[in-house]
C-alpha cells in the first residue's frame, strides 16, 4: 500500500450546513457534488462531506460518536500571523474557537478550532519543516 491518502470523508449531520463552511472557508466545491454527497478539490487530496447516518451504514458501522474521536485534522501557514487570521476567518465562517494561537511545546505556534460537526481543526507554523 502506498502512503498516501486520497480523500478524507466527514460524516456531518447537515450535508448543507457543512458544505457552506467549507465553501465559506475558500475551499473549492468540486463539480461532482450533489444533494447527497459534496467534494472539495485540496491539494494532493480531497475532502469529501456525506451525511453521518449513511456513511456509518456504508461502513456497517454504529452512527453514535462522542466525545474527542483520536485524530484532528491539520492546515499548516506559513507564520504565526497566519494561523491567528486563519483561526480567526474560521470563526467567521462558523466554526468554534477551541484554542487561541499560541506558542507550543514542539518550537511552533498553533491554535484549534471545531468545524460545525465538531472535528477539530489545528491550524499550525512549524518553523522547522515547510508543510505548506
Amino acid at each position: 500500500m502506498k502512503p498516501k491518502i486520497s480523500l478524507i470523508t466527514l460524516g456531518v449531520t447537515n450535508l448543507t450546513r457543512s458544505t457552506k463552511f467549507y465553501a465559506d472557508l475558500g475551499f473549492p466545491l468540486d463539480n461532482n457534488s450533489n444533494e447527497h454527497v459534496s467534494f472539495f478539490s485540496l491539494e494532493g487530496t480531497w475532502l469529501g462531506l456525506f451525511p453521518k447516518e449513511e456513511l456509518a451504514k456504508d461502513a456497517a458501522v454504529s452512527a453514535d460518536r462522542s466525545g474527542f474521536q483520536s485524530f484532528t485534522l491539520a492546515h499548516n501557514v506559513g507564520s504565526s500571523t497566519e494561523v491567528d487570521a486563519t483561526l480567526l476567518h474560521a470563526v467567521q465562517c462558523g466554526a468554534e474557537l477551541v484554542k487561541e494561537g499560541q506558542k507550543v511545546f514542539w518550537g511552533g505556534y498553533s491554535g484549534y478550532f471545531k468545524d460545525p460537526d465538531g472535528f477539530l481543526w489545528e491550524v499550525a507554523h512549524n518553523p522547522f519543516m515547510d508543510l505548506t
